[in-house]
Order: structure tokens, then C-alpha cells, then sequence
């Protein structure tokens, strides 16, 4: 059974292999040659950020998410920006439904649901900003300005390294192809011996708490969540709603280099419960429908 298992699960990896390939190779590409640019316009939309910040967030990898936290922390974006941003990224999710031809119409769906939530809290956070009562009791003052260059707060992640876009997109599939072998194989071993009935029912499917949990397993800060969450509602696991729910929350490093950057900790713990707040939400809305 486990060699069973073992093969099934490598020809079934090894089959999205091509795929997920050049899908990085056109992300690094993007990267180096044009995100000096995207990285100011993102910085000069103002009262438009939260647009900006959910288109620019769907491009795929945690990129975006890294540089909106750091925007933020040095108050040159505004909060509903860095939100929209969170929620639009989806960490390595779309490059995976990529590789899976056939699933076209689920990423457009996924990134159309996503940017609309993005925009709406975004708009929705930004105005309440505004308001001086609510802006003193919960999100505290503005801190001074303290923006730092993008290579020095990815030190360390790999996602900005330079020397071409060959050998970052070929460390990046071969990273993500481990990650999505290791749980297809884990996945695979469970439906063998519990049941695809049974584990639906261990993660709460046809459940309301379902997005809950969704949004919980992607705030986790390590693109093994969103491969987790992908490869889950690939296999009918997870619902619609509950994708959603964990991809909303799933803003990779962004989340720890916030962190990192922003001195208040105690805002960086609101923003974390904001976004799983808003996440779990739009998760449990989507599951009415």
C-alpha cells in the first residue's frame, strides 16, 4: 500500500511539474524587471491604495504582501492598503491550480472573490481610520516614518534574491514541488486508510465552522499552508467558501515581516485579528450562498 501510495503520489506531482515551472519563471521575471515600479505606484495611489493593493496582491508569491508591510510600517501606504493587499495574496495557491490544467474557471473565480473582498475591507478599514475616535481606541497614533529598502527586510526569505530568473524560479518550483509531494503523499495515506468521508468530516465539511478553521490554517506565515488549503479543496475536501476563508488569511512572510518592521506590536496583533476576523467572515458569508 505504501508503494502504492508513493507512486501515485510522485507521477501525480511530477505531472504538474512543467507547469509550476514556468509559472515561476514568468513570476521572477516580473519581479526583477518591473517591481521597482509596481512597488512605487503602490506607494503614490493614496485614496485609491486599496485597489491598487488588491490587484497587486494577486500576482502570485507573498512578494507583494512583504513590501506592503513594509510600506505600512513606515506609514507610507495606508492600513486599508496593507489589507487589501493581505487579503487579495494567496501565497503559492494560483501557481497550483496553474499547474492543474483544467481549473481555469477556479482561479478566476478565487482571484474576482478575493480582489472584491480585498477592496471593500480595504475602503471600509481606511474609512474608519479616518474617524479620530475609533483611530485613538484601537488602531493607535502614527509612528515616524521608517521605510526601509525591500533587500533589507527579505534577508533571509529568498524571495527578492537576484543572479537571473532561471535559478530563483528553479529553487522556487523545486521548494513548492517538495511541499506539494510530501502532502499529496500524507493526503493520499489518510483517504487510504480513514476515507475521503471520514476526513471530510474530521475538517468539518458541509460545516459552517469549516471557513473558521480554513482562515485559522492560513494565517500560518510558510507557503505550506496555502499548499495544504489548495491541495485540500482540490481533492473536494475543503468548499469554495472555505478556500476563500483560508487563502484571504494566507499573506505569507508578509504577516512576519509586519512584524519585524512595525514597532507597535500590539497594533500587529490587531491587524493579525483583522485579518482572520474579515477572512472568517467573507468565508461564512460565501457559505450562505
Amino acid at each position: 500500500m505504501i508503494l502504492h501510495i508513493l507512486e501515485h503520489s510522485i507521477l501525480d506531482s511530477l505531472k504538474m511539474l512543467p507547469f509550476l515551472f514556468a509559472a515561476f519563471l514568468i513570476i521572477e521575471a516580473v519581479e526583477q524587471f518591473s517591481s521597482g515600479f509596481l512597488n512605487r505606484a503602490l506607494a503614490k495611489f493614496g485614496k485609491a491604495g486599496p485597489v491598487a493593493g488588491a490587484l497587486l496582491g494577486c500576482i502570485p508569491q507573498c512578494g507583494f504582501s512583504v513590501v506592503a508591510s513594509n510600506l505600512y510600517a513606515g506609514r507610507i501606504i495606508t492600513l486599508g492598503t496593507l489589507m487589501a493587499v493581505f487579503l487579495s495574496t494567496s501565497d503559492e495557491a494560483i501557481l497550483i491550480l496553474l499547474s492543474y490544467p483544467g481549473h481555469t474557471r477556479d482561479i478566476m473565480k478565487i482571484l474576482i472573490v478575493k480582489v472584491l473582498i480585498a477592496v471593500a475591507a480595504g475602503f471600509l478599514i481606511d474609512f474608519l481610520v479616518h474617524l479620530d475616535r475609533i483611530h485613538r481606541s484601537f488602531f493607535g497614533k502614527n509612528n515616524e516614518n521608517r521605510e526601509e529598502h525591500i533587500h533589507e527586510i527579505c534577508h533571509g526569505c529568498g524571495c527578492h534574491e537576484h543572479g537571473g530568473i532561471l535559478k530563483p524560479a528553479l529553487r522556487h518550483t523545486l521548494k513548492i514541488f517538495v511541499y506539494i509531494l510530501i502532502f499529496t503523499a500524507i493526503l493520499n495515506l489518510i483517504i487510504e486508510v480513514i476515507g475521503i468521508e471520514h476526513l471530510s468530516e474530521y475538517l468539518l465539511s458541509n460545516s459552517v465552522l469549516q471557513p473558521v478553521l480554513a482562515a485559522v490554517i492560513g494565517l500560518i506565515p510558510n507557503c505550506a499552508a496555502s499548499v495544504m488549503l489548495t491541495q485540500l479543496y482540490l481533492e473536494g475536501v475543503l468548499s469554495f467558501a472555505s478556500i476563500i476563508s483560508g487563502l484571504c488569511a494566507s499573506a505569507g512572510i508578509g504577516i512576519v515581516v509586519l512584524f519585524k518592521m512595525e514597532h507597535d506590536k500590539k497594533l500587529c496583533f490587531k491587524i493579525l485579528g483583522l485579518l482572520l476576523g474579515i477572512s472568517i467572515a467573507a468565508g461564512l458569508i460565501i457559505s450562505l450562498f
